[in-house]
């Protein structure tokens, strides 16, 4: 495996999913981590992430430099490699040209980690400080007009660092480097695949839990029900799934998953009616993020009171995914930036009385959606689309209700219903109205109206971490809104949504 370690960049995401592109396992660690943890690891390889911070600032972050002594081979990105030069010696300064976006990479040495990498290629830079003087053994292996030392190595000590982040698509070569780091230079084996992944979590859940009972949150979406079935293969009937009508579901979002779980799978299934008391804590809310810590709350003790009827539990499971952690940052205790706190991440309190097992925590979207195709669950259920934790609540702008609710899902549902006859659900990664807190003149009937504002938004993405606003067709889109104005009572306006993540998220809330 490879150990990242998180310096606070926002692509260390995309770090991570270059490594398992090509099938080699890698996981995220915050700087604080201590000698112990990564001897555990035993990682073939360290990547130090790039990040905001100068390398002189206060409360800059750091590792401990005890790293640089183990004898594997280590990369250091953009901060990183200036974490790195100043650790072992070098010097790192303020350039006088800062350097942000494309840059052309001119390479010195077409060995090693730039093997069969051209003389000039495009890559991507993002700094405002250089290294001004190497520590005894580097070498300057490429630069750019303004950046000498672009990329620098000491083959000795196997270290090595770039300037450029090979992460991003804008760099060209990048995926060619960091297979030359993983293959060439530490030596990595291909062993990362669903497969590999479903032997090795099987035996873990197992350990893990011994003859003890899980109780699994389950709502229906890709997450979860991937999440059920791993954990139905590892234990059995030692499962009991919970589904939780937390009154912020989709229409017909109940009858879908009891069919499914319950008739199909023939997994152990409990319903549990609780939208009442989640609306009655939801009143008057407005705050996204406080709507998502009471979602979660509210549904942690929904989730002990229902593990009291079933003799045994010990384990609440969820299908928390890795940009659940990665976002959240909670998690890591790393310096990245919240982007936002998730239902499963940031809103589970300490009092909560069941022990938590996350068996996807460290797979993105569309690796649950191989481990769901290799687990063998149909194609309806591997490729839905995301829906978030705390449902329509964070798709409702403002204070939620049941009228607000009714508007929304009868919105929802006419978008879907016009996309999947387009043949263009599987296409997108997602698709979704949004009710706003505003409302707008209108003219039904030769009468003036004063009703609400429905969003749409469609992205395309391959896994959440970036996406692009989805191009559908006009004829599509007036239809949609056709049916939702003449349809929905309270709507005359509908909007769509063209912005790209980033700089926007894809949820709204």
């Amino acid at each position: 495996m490879i150990l990242i370690i998180d310096f606070g960049s926002q692509y260390n995401q995309l770090i991570a999913r270059r490594v398992r592109e090509h099938h080699v396992y890698c996981q995220i660690e915050p700087p604080d981590i201590g000698m112990e943890a990564i001897r555990g690891f035993a990682p073939e390889g360290i990547i130090l992430s790039g990040g905001p911070a100068s390398i002189y600032s206060k409360g800059a972050p750091r590792v401990d430099k005890n790293i640089f002594g183990l004898g594997i081979p280590i990369l250091g990105i953009c901060y990183g490699l200036q974490y790195m030069i100043d650790s072992l010696g070098g010097k790192v300064a303020r350039s006088a040209k800062r350097e942000y976006g494309f840059a052309e990479l001119q390479v010195k040495k077409q060995k090693g980690i730039f093997s069969g990498v051209g003389r000039k290629s495009r890559c991507w830079m993002s700094h405002g400080d250089s290294i001004a003087a190497l520590p005894e053994g580097f070498v300057v292996t490429a630069c750019t007009a303004n950046t000498q030392v672009a990329a620098t190595e000491d083959i000795k000590h196997h270290f090595y660092g770039l300037q450029f982040h090979p992460e991003v698509v804008h760099t060209q070569a990048g995926a060619k480097i960091l297979a030359n780091f993983l293959f060439e230079i530490c030596r990595c084996r291909k062993t990362w695949s669903m497969k590999s992944f479903i032997s090795h979590a099987v035996e873990e859940i197992r350990q893990q839990v011994g003859s003890d009972k899980v109780i699994l949150g389950l709502s229906g979406g890709v997450d979860s029900s991937v999440a059920a079935v791993l954990l139905h293969k590892a234990i059995g009937r030692q499962l009991t799934c919970v589904f939780v009508d937390n009154g912020v579901l989709r229409a017909g979002e109940a009858e879908r998953v009891i069919q499914m779980f319950k008739t199909h799978l023939h997994i152990q299934l409990r319903f549990v009616r609780s939208g009442k008391l989640f609306l009655r804590k939801l009143k008057g809310v407005t705050s996204p993020e406080q709507k998502r810590k009471i979602i979660g709350r509210t549904f942690i003790q929904v989730f002990d009171q229902e593990a009291r009827k079933v003799k045994g539990v010990k384990f609440l499971a969820q299908g928390t995914l890795y940009p659940d952690l990665i976002e959240s940052r909670s998690a890591f205790g790393g310096p990245s930036a919240v982007i936002k706190s998730h239902h499963n991440v940031g809103g589970l309190p300490k009092t909560m009385k069941l022990q938590l097992i996350e068996p996807l925590k460290h797979l993105f979207k569309d690796e649950v959606r191989l481990l769901g195709k290799e687990l063998g669950l149909p194609r309806d259920v591997v490729w839905r689309q995301p829906f978030p934790g705390p449902g329509l609540a964070v798709r409702i702008i403002g204070d939620v209700n049941i009228q607000r609710l009714s508007v929304l899902r009868k919105a929802d549902t006419i978008l879907i219903e016009e996309i999947r006859a387009s043949n263009l659900y599987y296409k997108l990664w997602q698709a979704f109205a949004i009710l706003l807190p505003l409302k707008s003149v209108g003219i039904m009937g030769d009468q003036r109206t004063y009703e609400n504002i429905i969003a749409i938004r469609a992205v395309t993405s391959d896994d959440a971490m970036t996406a692009d606003w989805a191009r559908l067709p006009q004829d599509l889109l007036a239809r949609v809104s056709t049916r939702m104005i003449n349809e929905v009572r309270g709507i005359n306006r509908v909007v769509y949504d063209i912005s790209s993540k980033p700089p926007s998220t894809i949820e709204w809330e």
